[in-house]
């Protein structure tokens, strides 16, 4: 399984961002996309994910009400929309996945087998 992460760059506050996640190499479709990311000198975070097994979005709430996750099946791809972006959401974004299982809250880095590459997102005040 193989995630390729796009859609960062640099914008302004109150600017908006759609990042994007596309998953190959997957066999079924009972898997779980979330997104994380890291700040300079800080440990990766949560922001959001929808599991396969509940299909209802979580996020984090630093990012509550500005941010929203959706999908295109059809192209395999997984959608984090960033609006009303603020300097504290500059990080490196990264989106992970997990193939199958329920037994986990999908909000820990260590719940995910697999990574993209992460997409760098800078917010200029």
């Amino acid at each position: 399984v193989q995630l390729q992460a796009s859609g960062g760059g640099l914008v302004h506050t109150g600017d908006s961002l759609r990042l994007s996640c596309t998953v190959s190499g997957r066999t079924s479709s009972a898997y779980t996309v979330a997104w994380f990311r890291q700040a300079p000198g800080k440990v990766r975070e949560y922001v959001a994910v929808t599991r396969w097994f509940d299909n209802n979005p979580y996020y984090a709430d630093s990012v509550k009400g500005r941010f929203t996750v959706s999908e295109d099946n059809a192209k395999n791809t997984k959608y984090l929309q960033m609006n009303s972006l603020k300097p504290e959401d500059t990080a490196v974004y990264y989106c992970a996945a997990v193939m199958g299982g329920k037994g986990y809250t999908g909000i820990l880095a260590s719940d995910y087998e697999y990574w993209g590459q992460g997409t760098e997102v800078t917010v200029s005040s």
